[in-house]
Parts: C-alpha cells; sequence; structure tokens
C-alpha cells in the first residue's frame, strides 16, 4: 500500500491528507435541516448528515490529494449510528480511488491488538468466509506498549499489503510531557524512532519507503529534521499544519531529497475553511468549493517551501 500512496502523491503533485474530523457544528444548516427532517434530532440523524457533508469534501477534493484521514473518534462520539458513517466514510472515498488513513490510534497487547488490526486493516473469519471490516488502506497506532502492540499490526500489513503509521512526536503542546524525556542522552522520540525503522525494515515497498510510518508533528519542525535522519526508509505523516499552527516553511525538513518521504495533514483547516474569512465569499451552501480552494492554497505553500 505505500507503493500505492507514493504513486497518488506524485500524480497529484500535492503530499497532502484531508482529515475528515467531522463535528455537527462544521456542517451547513441545509444538511443539517434535512437529517433532522428525516429522522429527527437523533444519532442516526448526525450520522446522516456527517456523510453528506463527507461526500460533499470528497467530491470536490478527490481529483487533487492521495488521501483522506477519518478521525475515528468524531464518529464514535455518535455511538452505532456514527460508526456506520465511518465505514460509509471510508466506502465512498474508496470509490473515488483515495488511499484510506484510518486515525484510530490503537495499540495493546497479544490478541487484543491483533484484533484491532483485523478490525481496520485484515479480515475476519466468520464461519470459514474471511469479511473486511472497516478496511482502512492505514491505520495509526500508538507504540507504548512495545513490539507486543506493533508486531500484531506489522503482520496483518505484510499478509494484506496495508500499512500503519505509528506516533512518534505527535502535534500537542503538552506531548512533551512523556515523549521529550531524556533517556541516555536522547529524547525518548528518538528511540522511538529507532524502533519505527527497525520494525518497517522487513516491509520496504518498491518506491523504496517502508509501509510502516511515523507520525511527526508540523508544530515541531526541528524535530522533523532529526527524525527524517533516524528514518530514512520512513513515511511520516505530519499533523499540525494549518489550523494547529504549523505552515508550508515548517515542513521542508520531513522530506528527503527526492521530494517524498512525507504527507501533510489538514483538517478542519480544509473541511471547515468556509468558516475561515479568507475564504468566507464561498459561504455554507459553498463549503465544498471552499475546501477545494484550500487544498490548492496547501499545495502551492507546500510546494512553495520545498522549491
Amino acid at each position: 500500500m505505500i507503493d500505492t500512496l507514493v504513486t497518488k502523491i506524485k500524480k497529484t503533485e500535492a503530499p497532502i491528507v484531508v482529515g475528515l474530523d467531522p463535528k455537527l457544528n462544521f456542517i451547513p444548516s441545509a444538511i443539517l435541516d434535512k437529517a433532522y427532517a428525516a429522522y429527527g434530532k437523533s444519532l442516526e440523524a448526525a450520522s446522516y448528515a456527517i456523510l453528506e457533508f463527507n461526500k460533499g469534501i470528497i467530491d470536490a477534493t478527490y481529483d487533487l490529494i492521495p488521501a483522506v484521514k477519518p478521525q475515528i473518534a468524531m464518529y464514535e462520539q455518535f455511538g452505532l449510528p456514527g460508526l456506520v458513517a465511518f465505514k460509509e466514510t471510508v466506502n465512498y472515498a474508496k470509490s473515488k480511488g483515495l488511499v484510506i488513513i484510518g486515525d484510530v490510534k490503537r495499540g495493546d497487547i497479544g490478541s487484543t491488538s491483533e484484533s484491532y488490526a483485523i478490525a481496520h486493516l485484515g479480515s475476519i473469519d466468520v464461519g470459514g468466509e474471511k469479511i473486511k471490516v472497516f478496511d482502512e488502506d492505514f491505520a495509526t497506532v500508538n507504540p507504548y506498549l512495545g513490539s507486543d502492540g506493533i508486531k500484531p499490526f506489522t503482520d496483518v500489513c505484510a499478509k494484506e499489503g496495508k500499512g500503519i503509521f505509528i506516533l512518534v512526536k505527535t502535534s500537542n503542546p503538552s506531548s512533551g510531557e512523556f515523549q521529550d524525556k531524556d533517556m541516555e542522552g536522547k529524547p525518548l522520540y528518538e528511540h522511538v524512532g529507532a524502533m519505527v525503522d527497525k520494525w518497517g525494515k522487513d516491509l520496504i515497498g518498491e518506491c523504496g519507503y517502508s509501509s510502516v510510518g511515523a507520525v511527526v508533528g508540523a508544530t515541531y519542525p526541528e524535530v522533523g529534521k532529526i527524525m527524517r535522519k533516524v528514518m530514512p526508509k520512513t513515511y511520516i505523516l505530519v499533523p499540525g499544519y494549518g489550523a494547529q499552527g504549523g505552515k508550508g516553511k515548517d515542513l521542508v525538513h520531513f522530506f528527503n531529497d527526492d521530494g517524498l518521504g512525507a504527507i501533510v495533514n489538514s483538517s478542519r483547516g480544509i473541511i471547515a475553511a468556509y468558516k475561515n474569512e479568507a475564504y468566507a465569499k464561498y459561504g455554507e451552501e459553498g463549503y465544498a468549493d471552499a475546501a477545494r480552494q484550500a487544498v490548492i492554497d496547501m499545495r502551492e505553500d507546500i510546494k512553495s517551501a520545498l522549491n
């Protein structure tokens, strides 16, 4: 799957993933009104509205980008109907040829981690029938439990041709409380990065990159420079662009000299772009057009920085 992702990045010239992290206050009133009329003010209405909103974003951007990243918590908060919206979003994005990065941040030990891996990347055996469940292409994984928590995911990746992105240095302000702690003269995130490099050595694709990627936030550009050296064959998923403060100039060192090696996420900066003064002219009814323009502007910002 890493080969597919890299191919799509090259084709679109946009190392961008759109984070599909919907909130009800992002969704235009026309969509919400239609949902409430059909389902009342219920979880089912929320599920319907989220899916319709996501479809609009996908329709407006799928020709510009290689991938989308739905964050599962934004769907889980609406219970089982929300998870239906998550799955239908995955299906719809796949129908448009997009790579799906499931932002699920799973990680446990033994059979529990294996079950998470099966749910999001693999197939479950039901009476001899192999059935795919959520069926994302990549999943984000928490490495805190060590190799016991990672191996079930890498096993499924090898079997199913999928990939993972392991949390190394996250974009949130308090990430340093643990991730920056000194261990034997290096911050913890460097040790985690070295393990990511190790875990991915047997899953290198034809593109020269591993199916085992890393998450390193755009809000810490100096860390990106360090981790690029620690993990030369690792694709880096870079959150924190846009609404969290990251800019194109902050991203230069996350990429290798070949212009590859990183894919940058923007969520509300794109899906709620119409609420931003810069795109206010589109209005609620033009939320998808605003998202498309935000993607174009992000692509040009990154391209300009890399050049």
